[in-house]
């Protein structure tokens, strides 16, 4: 192996990731993949590093779902690697399966306890939840909206985690948000762009403490989007909408709320219940 991996990261790092925590989450999954290869002295990319980096990170206590993500990193930059002349093949980069595990979502009851909380820490926190929880936006997409992105009650993000942006029509709820802002952030370019991410996430955490989610650790600020997806899906929206609502990239990423919808299995009781007996 003529290069390792943290040349390979000053390399290609800035070229295949933009700056910001994610970037930052696969350089410190190189470093990790690094410095496994040096302790063991593997110095091939191959299936049997692979092999020793799932029994590494497994007895660490890595879920399958770590593993992967810390594999996509190293493989995004073993692909380059190998496309400008550097490696012959790559080692079999084949996704460890994973655990659909239980998601979290809002109840309204517990919407409402954690919102009355927000709004004694501040408004704009409680304002942003509101929006959130009606758009399933992510909080980035949010805080970088600007006026101008909202047109006829539909709202367009375009800094994206997808890269491609979407527009959706705004819920009641969104739009009386939004109708509020307008008129409390005046001179701002847009409706929550007097909030910090960081204050907002301080504030949440003194709310939740406040309401009895405070011991659960799944209740950030990200449950909102989830709250969202879920509601979508408990209304029978079909998951190719709910899909486009949300912006995700694959169906895959949807159909984790799928079982939340279960009318569309109703054909099945209906025909069950016509058999003759």
């Amino acid at each position: 192996m003529a290069t390792n991996l943290i040349e390979l990261w000053e390399s290609y790092g800035d070229l295949l990731w933009e700056d910001g925590k994610h970037k930052e989450a696969c350089r410190a999954y190189i470093d990790e993949i690094h410095r496994y290869m040096l302790v063991h002295r593997h110095k091939d990319y191959d299936n049997a590093l692979l092999d020793g980096l799932t029994i590494h990170f497994r007895q660490k206590g890595n879920k399958n779902s770590t593993i992967n993500r810390k594999f996509a990193s190293l493989s995004k930059i073993l692909r380059k690697y190998q496309r400008n002349g550097g490696l012959a093949t790559l080692p079999d980069f084949s996704k460890l399966p994973e655990r659909n595990g239980r998601i979290r979502y809002l109840t309204h009851h517990e919407e409402q306890s954690l919102l009355e909380r927000l709004e004694t820490e501040d408004h704009h926190y409680a304002q942003l939840s509101r929006f959130l929880a009606e758009t399933g936006a992510r909080i980035g997409e949010a805080l970088q909206l600007n006026w101008v992105d909202i047109v006829a009650n539909n709202v367009t993000f375009w800094e994206t985690k997808s890269y491609r942006p979407r527009t959706i029509p705004l819920s009641l709820r969104a739009q009386d948000v939004i109708a509020q802002q307008r008129e409390s952030v005046a001179g701002r370019s847009g409706p929550f762009q007097n909030v910090a991410y960081a204050k907002f996430r301080k504030g949440w955490n003194i709310a939740k403490d406040k309401t009895e989610m405070r011991n659960d650790r799944q209740v950030v600020p990200h449950v909102l989007r989830h709250t969202c997806a879920s509601r979508l899906a408990q209304s029978g929206v079909d998951i190719k909408r709910i899909q486009e609502f949300l912006g995700h990239r694959t169906l895959s990423m949807t159909l984790r709320y799928a079982h939340l919808s279960p009318k569309h299995l109703d054909v099945c009781a209906d025909a069950l219940n016509n058999l003759k007996h």
